[in-house]
């Protein structure tokens, strides 16, 4: 699936998960248009990033059900590996599957600007649970993934993304020096974006 991060500190689920038009991922693309650096970061800031979920059983909490493990790039392509390695098998087979420590390292300890995700797929195989009620509970049980991650519609996404390029008078109240602080400039920047923003869809408009 495909999401939005911190959108005036939100995150949203991008239509484009299913095929849909997606107005924040139009003025990313609009903005990578204006060739300009500042255009760019801006657009790499709103663009959709792709995250992988697996429906997993965490182990010693299997009363809870199945949970949506959501993961990264890098994780998934280490991931895929074994899916398909034929000597690991079905490493997902609920009776003869293998287990998954996965451990996260949070940016603070990893002396990077991000966390990070190792993940150890154990050599033997194990069920998934030895209750066979409760092995048809959880696989028959598992909740929609559409019900956890909602998705907006395309106005709404569109408002959130006007909401969030042309602040509030609260957001925007800033002491005026001869010299803009860093957080005016900003609110300066976000200022031009939102005109762009309106430019790219009143030309939308006007081609329909």
């Amino acid at each position: 699936m495909q999401f939005h991060y911190d959108i005036g500190g939100k995150t949203y689920l991008s239509p484009l998960s299913f095929g849909r038009p997606d107005p924040i991922e139009e003025f990313a693309i609009k903005l990578r248009a204006n060739g300009d650096k500042d255009s760019y970061q801006m657009a790499r800031k709103l663009e959709a990033k792709t995250r992988t979920f697996l429906p997993v059983v965490v182990r010693g909490e299997e009363a809870q059900g199945v949970k949506f493990w959501g993961f990264g790039k890098l994780v998934n392509t280490e991931l895929m590996e074994f899916f398909l390695d034929e000597d690991y098998g079905d490493i997902s087979d609920p009776l003869n599957g293998r287990d998954i420590t996965v451990k996260f390292i949070p940016k603070e300890e990893t002396g990077a600007n991000f966390p990070k995700t190792t993940i150890r797929v154990k050599p033997n195989q194990t069920p998934l649970t030895e209750n066979k009620a409760q092995l048809d509970a959880l696989l028959n049980n598992q909740k929609d993934i559409r019900e956890v991650y909602q998705e907006l519609t395309y106005d709404d996404l569109k408002d959130a993304l006007v909401q969030y390029l042309n602040p509030t008078d609260e957001e925007e109240d800033t002491e005026v020096t001869d010299t803009p602080s860093p957080q005016q400039a900003e609110v300066t920047s976000q200022s031009a974006t939102a005109a762009d923003f309106d430019d790219l869809f009143n030309k939308a408009k006007a081609t329909a």
